[in-house]
């Protein structure tokens, strides 16, 4: 497999590199760790005329607390993330999710910005940048804008960023006194794409579940919340019995999609066999049970 013919260009600076997207016009791609568009790439999933490379513009790997928001610049590494002390005391749920992309060697090449950006329906990080209702800031030649996590994806492989901006950094709320968070997936084999995942912040006071936030992969055509088990969830009891009824409202409201559907969201980035929506929906249910049980126990909440 070979990749199209392209030009390729490095970015020595931001702003530099959101120029060359206005300049180069709609066929310019954003090249950061590259395992998301690589692939597709070599596939010809994906056949831009030109890369424009953010890896050699100083400054854009950072890691940093901000207030109360953690902050990921557009160049960070998943590997970074994954091992920061900040990030597994801040918004441990961003760390656990990295922890299951993909192995090792892509996570010390991939990006955590880049992989939201690339908005895989299945993938990891889009979910909890959901679940965690990050912000992302977009910057063009006109300047920077920013935009929430729930209105930035659009569909699969598709968001609200145009063909000339840039995703220059992603912020995450820090999660606060009694807040638990937890990831849960299962996938066919370990660094596969999951057939379903499930992100869980949630924060629980006198016994109750006073804030909560689940969003779900695999189900649909981008990341979506999970708003029914919000729903039971949000000033019940936190016990076993609200959990079970959680669980069993997780894909409430969604609709079945088509197995040739959900095979054109996620074979350009699996090769593994794709299973069908009710299959998946089941395995969402599981993995939305696991992860509000342990969120819960994180939280100091009861089971």
């Amino acid at each position: 497999m070979k990749p199209p013919p392209f030009s390729y260009h490095r970015g020595r600076s931001p702003e530099h590199a959101a120029g060359l997207l206005r300049e180069l016009g709609p066929r310019a791609r954003v090249l950061a760790g590259g395992q998301s568009l690589l692939p597709m790439l070599n596939l010809r999933l994906a056949e831009p005329a030109h890369l424009v490379d953010l890896g050699p513009i100083p400054d854009l790997g950072f890691v940093r607390r901000e207030r109360d928001r953690l902050v990921v610049g557009a160049t960070a590494r998943q590997s970074a993330v994954e091992h920061s002390a900040d990030v597994r005391a801040l918004v441990p749920l961003l760390a656990e999710a990295v922890e299951h992309v993909a192995h090792p060697p892509i996570r010390h090449r991939g990006t955590v910005v880049g992989s939201i950006a690339h908005a895989s329906a299945v993938a990891e990080l889009p979910c909890a940048a959901l679940a965690l209702d990050a912000r992302l800031t977009l910057l063009s030649a006109d300047g920077v804008r920013t935009v929430d996590a729930e209105e930035f994806f659009t569909g699969p492989f598709s968001t609200v960023a145009r063909s000339d901006e840039i995703v220059a950094q992603v912020e995450f709320p820090v999660a606060g006194p009694g807040t638990g968070q937890a990831w849960s997936e299962f996938s066919l084999r370990r660094g596969n794409f999951p057939v379903a995942g499930a992100a869980v912040s949630l924060t629980v006071a006198d016994g109750r579940i006073v804030d909560v936030s689940i969003a779900v992969c695999g189900v649909a055509d981008r990341p979506v919340r999970a708003r029914a088990a919000e729903q039971v969830l949000r000033g019940a009891v936190a016990d076993e019995e609200t959990v079970e009824r959680a669980a069993a409202a997780t894909t409430s409201g969604l609709a079945p999609r088509a197995h040739g559907d959900l095979a054109a969201h996620i074979l350009p980035v699996s090769a593994a066999p794709v299973p069908g929506w009710a299959y998946r929906a089941s395995v969402a249910r599981a993995q939305v049970r696991r992860a509000v049980t342990t969120a819960l126990t994180r939280a100091g909440g009861t089971r």
